[in-house]
């Protein structure tokens, strides 16, 4: 999976924003902290759900449960606004 074609990223002042560039469904800007915009840009790359969360397991100090809890949720807000390519 990868952040669709159309999607551009950009971090300012600690905080990670993804803004649409055209020829997408929604319309509109996602405001991330930290942690979700690592995840953001891991999408920049082809991946899978477990390599997010092994890379995540070594910058962060968290529980693998609590990394694929994360992951996960911000993978299913990220699909709800069609940002990821499956």
């Amino acid at each position: 999976m990868r952040l669709k074609e159309g999607f551009i990223t950009h971090e300012s002042n600690g905080e990670h924003i993804t803004v649409t560039g055209g020829n997408t469904a929604f319309n509109g800007m996602v405001r991330s902290n930290k942690t979700a915009g690592f995840i953001v840009e891991c999408l920049k790359e082809n991946v899978t759900k477990e390599e997010i969360i092994h890379k995540m397991l070594e910058k962060y100090d968290a529980s693998e449960e609590q990394i694929a809890k994360d992951v996960e949720k911000i993978l299913e807000k990220l699909r709800a606004i069609g940002a990821i390519d499956d």
